[in-house]
């Protein structure tokens, strides 16, 4: 039996785990279960599993890569430039549960979109809901490319498997384990998940040191001295100037958990706000100290390739690109550099069996739960935001749950048909992209919950939501391609902030004169 065989083995015994924990944690389960887990999650439950959720594949891979990347500016290396970013994820956790999430409580909310919809009208929950169901389909799927293009080209490949076979097996996959359970299903296979992705990571640690004979404190000096651990980028210019790079962190984690029905569905299962509270902040504490060790690893793994062999190149004319990897029979660097770093020196050989194990197993376990959870939340916002079928008085429980396994089924194809898409795409460094994203889908939900929430102004005029909703991404893009033209100013994750802002503007413009009496 050969190394893929045998790892493959793995990841069809790691799936079999799956299903029986869904058989048991879906059996009497109805709408409710599905949507938010009968409001029944216990809190640190919630808060480990959401690791999982949270961090995904795009750190499992992306994020290590970005550690010796070349960025062709003063700094040469990525380095650790995107912790700044993680700690303006950790500040905006604690905007999330100081303000969202007590208004979520206060509402009882299955679909936090039920929020807009009270707030100003049926048009504006419907546009909140429709946001929601692009933003995480693209983002989810993302995710899923770039951990499914990893099984492809390293595992799969060499057997004569298509890649969309792959795709469709793993979303088969995801899809029956989540079809009866949902948010009561997820909450318990994210935790385990998460268990397996972090010993993978503290694994992959150790045996790298072991290997280079050297200690923590070693290696980080070893790290230092190649410049693969600056924190900070100081150039105002550059896309990840720190201080942008912390705003925009702040405002991503407001969108991309506070305003995203995903995330949040996880949290509303809990069942008291001050539960939920201690899940978000717990959760958010544990994220500090996992990013640092990928980015620690990320280095480690750079300093591992260069000490077996591996070495920086360029490739091209016009223009030159950076590479890094190991020489070929013929001499021509195969370039690892970014996304390919970890899953190239893990599959190829460079690590004994035992690791390669330990990295599938991590890797799967990054790969299910941004897609299980992608996938019940959308399902959710659609059957409850679109369909209204909590409040349909005129279908049974069984009618009810019948189309909520229709929907279900359906978005697992639109999954399926992007990632497709992201695979003619097919980015390099995808954790940088899945932001740039956000900031055209996301900040439209920012600025039209900052609306709500921060002024008291109604707004009754038809489909003036939807037009600002429209023209405001639109307007965002335009401004970025004309800085990016005609000055040396990169914008970067702050793009969400100057797209929330410009909705804010918008629907300041067409507000009502009157105040809402009562909020």
């Amino acid at each position: 039996m050969n190394s893929g065989t045998i790892l493959l083995l793995f990841v069809f015994i790691y799936f079999i785990g799956l299903l029986v924990i869904s058989y048991f944690t879906s059996r009497n389960s109805d709408n409710q279960s599905f949507f938010i887990g009968n409001k029944k999650s216990k809190w640190w439950l919630v808060a480990f599993g959401m690791i999982g959720t949270s961090l995904s594949g795009v750190t499992f891979i992306s994020v290590p890569g970005t550690v010796g990347k070349m960025t062709g500016t003063e700094y040469i290396y990525g380095g650790f430039e995107y912790y700044m970013m993680v700690i303006g994820f950790f500040i905006g956790y604690f905007i999330v549960a100081a303000i969202l999430l007590p208004l979520y409580y206060k509402m009882n909310l299955t679909s936090i979109y039920t929020y807009l919809g009270k707030r100003f009208n049926v048009e504006a929950h419907k546009i909140g809901s429709i946001f929601f169901i692009i933003s995480r389909a693209i983002g989810a799927t993302a995710r899923l490319y770039l951990v499914v293009n990893v099984l492809q080209i390293f595992l799969l490949e060499g057997l004569g498997v298509p890649f969309w076979v792959t795709s469709m097996v793993l979303l088969l996959m995801v899809l029956l384990y989540t079809f009866e359970g949902g948010v009561k299903t997820i909450v318990i296979t994210d935790t385990l998940q998460t268990s397996f992705m972090i010993i993978s990571l503290i694994a992959c640690i150790v045996y790298i040191l072991s290997n280079l004979n050297m200690s923590f404190g070693e290696a980080y000096t070893i790290l230092e001295q190649k410049n693969y651990t600056h924190f900070i980028n100081f150039d105002p210019n550059s896309k990840t100037f720190f201080l942008k790079t912390i705003l925009g962190g702040i405002f991503i984690t407001i969108a991309m958990t506070g305003l995203d029905q995903e995330m949040m569905q996880k949290n509303i299962s809990v069942d008291n706000l001050k539960n939920s509270k201690k899940n978000m902040l717990t959760f958010a504490g544990t994220l500090l100290l996992v990013n640092l060790a990928f980015l620690f690893l990320g280095g480690l793994l750079y300093l591992f390739a260069l000490q077996h062999g591996a070495e920086y190149g360029t490739t091209g004319t016009d223009p030159v690109s950076n590479i890094f990897g190991f020489r070929d029979a013929s001499g021509n660097i195969t370039n690892i550099m970014g996304d390919d770093l970890f899953p190239a020196l893990s599959l190829n050989g460079h690590f004994p069996m035992m690791i390669s194990v330990i990295f599938i197993i991590g890797l799967i376990s990054a790969l299910f739960p941004s897609a299980d959870g992608a996938l019940t939340a959308v399902t959710s916002s659609y059957c409850v935001d679109l369909l209204n079928l909590n409040e349909d008085k005129t279908k049974t429980e069984k009618e009810k749950k019948s189309l909520r396994m229709k929907v279900h089924l359906t978005f697992t194809v639109m999954f399926f048909i992007l990632i497709m898409v992201f695979k003619a795409l097919n980015d390099k460094s995808i954790v940088y992209l899945i932001m740039e994203i956000a900031g055209y889908t996301y900040g439209p939900l920012l600025g039209l919950f900052a609306f709500g929430i921060f002024t008291k102004f109604k707004i009754s005029k038809k489909y003036s939501i939807l037009k600002v909703t429209i023209l405001a991404p639109i307007i965002t893009y335009l401004i970025n391609f004309a800085v990016t033209s005609y000055t040396d100013y990169r914008i970067g994750v702050e793009l969400i902030v100057l797209n929330g802002l410009l909705t804010f503007i918008g629907l300041w413009l067409v507000k009502d004169k009157q105040f809402l009496k009562i909020v």
